[in-house]
């Protein structure tokens, strides 16, 4: 489903002949500090699909709809201001598991980080390496602030990736949020 999209962008993201094709495959693109993300919306384009770091060279796209309007502000917006809060339509995605983890996520406050030991204790589940493979599949990323997710020993992977890109995205979102890794 989700990661479908993201496997396939994995293929190119390092390939700047190949930037234009994000307009294809999103139906608006926001810039970023570093880079852009990419808003997919649900076939109705009643609710967000996901949401993807994307790096530099993608063409900026408000959308044709109200909501992609409505994400690209909203997004446009945390990047002015980290305690913005977003209001935007999601569609449910995930097993219970992941859901337990992104709804725990949720409630880490701007600023502020947990290892991915703590969550799983929080939620009951002892595997941190569980609790990172829910964050790698979460769609919604900014809106699920799984940037705020590390390791015990270190800022840990995102996105599913344990360095670069990914990595740089990590770390620029926490200290957007006067964190330091």
């Amino acid at each position: 489903m989700a990661s479908a999209g993201r496997d396939k962008l994995d293929m190119h993201a390092h390939s700047s002949a190949q930037q234009h094709i994000y307009s294809e495959w999103f139906d608006a693109i926001v810039p970023a500090p570093f880079g852009s993300i990419g808003v997919r919306l649900t076939q109705d384009k009643q609710a967000l699909f996901e949401l993807v770091y994307l790096p530099e060279g993608s063409t900026d796209n408000r959308g044709d709809t109200a909501l992609t309007q409505q994400a690209y502000h909203q997004i446009t917006c945390y990047f002015k201001n980290p305690q913005h809060r977003f209001d935007l339509p999601t569609v449910a995605q995930g097993t219970d598991f992941q859901n337990k983890v992104w709804q725990e996520i949720n409630q880490i406050e701007c600023g502020q980080v947990l290892s991915y030991k703590q969550v799983g204790k929080l939620i009951g589940c002892g595997s941190p390496r569980a609790v990172g493979g829910a964050c790698g599949a979460n769609p919604y990323p900014l809106i699920v602030p799984c940037h705020r997710v590390v390791a015990a020993s270190g800022i840990g992977g995102f996105a599913r990736h344990d360095d670069g890109f990914h990595i740089g995205v990590k770390r620029w979102l926490l200290q957007h949020e006067g964190v330091e890794y």
